[in-house]
């Protein structure tokens, strides 16, 4: 028989779970951020395990090889369903009963159809006990992109902006270097890192020419895909958008309307160009293009463009999540461009509001947080079968 844990030693490993799985976050995606602790027969800790990159292996799998003949008996504490089918790694059902466990306690079972429930059925019909639910919400809010691509079929959005007081991002003449200060830059950075793409419009190249890269403490980060709404293919061919950068990728995402001779200009320099549906306004549809890099692994996307293509998204109803700086000064100028714009609404009944809301400050400036919608891990229960 198996150690009995109270319902605060679950809590208190499953946390201990899912700091592990939040050390690879931003490295995983199209997978699932995921820990694992093994407890031997005695309730001590014999093993521990993440994911940590996708192809490598799974959290069980490491956990309990590092448990080894200890796992016998024991207990695997995991922040999601273990696999039951062949992917670019072995399914992790089938070794967590070769290990020997008695129990599994998992937080939640995997949204993805070729696993959802199977894994726990794999388990129960070889006879490893299964308990789901422990600490759920927080589980799936360390997958939040990942339950949103396998319920709504489009990446996760989060819309990033630093603004002074009256909601300007940059004054008339265009200037926006530095609003917000080096606290908030390096957690924008940080944001960086935890995503799949950064997306922005023409205006922001053309105006800033920037690089659309991670750097913590001033060093290239991961490979990012840049994604850049330019329904014409205005991107100059010089832009450092198109330089090769660490693995990154640059996708042009144009319309019909844009010249051809721009295209092949775009292409040899660096740029991939997908030319998809115009919206009523001539603009790149944005629907298909979420739908498009989903299809190509994108989990979560962060939109850094102008006042326009906030609000674009808004309107459309595909931002998930805001992260809006906010500095102590006012440009006070009715010509200076704004966070937001193009919201036709005018009755503030039907304006977007935010659900969830938090504040941090960093150095001078806020960070407010919030939801555009009710978040997916309020509805943790659906993937415990409780």
């Amino acid at each position: 028989m198996t150690v009995h844990l109270s319902a605060e030693r679950k809590n208190e490993l499953m946390g201990q779970a899912l700091s592990l799985a939040a050390r690879a976050e931003g490295m995983t995606s199209p997978n699932p951020l995921v820990g694992a602790i093994v407890l031997d027969a005695d309730g001590e800790i014999a093993g521990r395990g993440w994911h940590q990159k996708a192809g490598e292996p799974h959290a069980e799998v490491l956990a309990l090889q590092e448990a080894g003949d200890r796992a016998r008996g024991g207990i695997l504490i995991v922040t999601l369903e273990p696999c039951s089918h062949q992917g670019r790694t072995p399914p992790c059902a089938p070794f967590v009963v070769e290990a020997g466990v008695a129990r599994v306690i998992a937080a939640v079972s995997d949204p993805n159809p070729q696993v959802q429930g199977k894994g726990f059925e794999h388990l129960r019909a070889h006879g490893v006990g299964v308990e789901t639910g422990i600490m759920a919400e927080e589980a799936v809010r360390c997958n939040e992109a990942y339950f949103l691509w396998w319920r709504r079929g489009r990446p996760f959005l989060t819309l990033k902006a630093a603004a002074s007081l009256d909601g300007k991002i940059a004054t008339r003449s265009g200037q926006s270097r530095w609003i917000t200060g080096e606290a908030a830059r390096d957690a924008g950075h940080q944001l960086r890192n935890k995503v799949d793409a950064i997306l922005v419009g023409v205006e922001t190249v053309l105006k800033d020419d920037p690089l659309l890269t991670a750097r913590p403490g001033g060093v290239a980060g991961k490979p990012l895909t840049r994604v850049v709404l330019d329904s014409r293919l205005r991107t100059p061919s010089h832009a450092r958008i198109l330089a090769p950068r660490s693995g990154s990728s640059t996708i042009l995402a144009a319309t019909d309307a844009a010249p051809p001779a721009r295209e092949k200009a775009l292409r040899e320099a660096g740029a991939e160009i997908i030319r998809g549906e115009a919206d009523p306004q001539d603009r790149v549809s944005l629907a298909p293009l979420l739908e498009l890099l989903g299809s190509r692994g994108v989990r979560h996307i962060l939109v850094e463009g102008g006042g326009r293509v906030h609000g674009s998204f808004i309107q459309e109803g595909l931002a998930d999540r805001l992260f809006y700086f906010l500095a102590p000064l006012v440009v006070g100028d009715h010509e200076a461009p704004g966070a937001v714009s193009g919201l036709d609404e005018e009755k503030l009944q039907s304006l977007p509001g935010l659900f969830n809301v938090t504040h941090e400050v960093l150095g001078d400036d806020l960070l407010i947080q919030g939801y555009f919608k009710r978040p997916i891990w309020k509805d943790a229960k659906d993937w415990t079968g409780v």
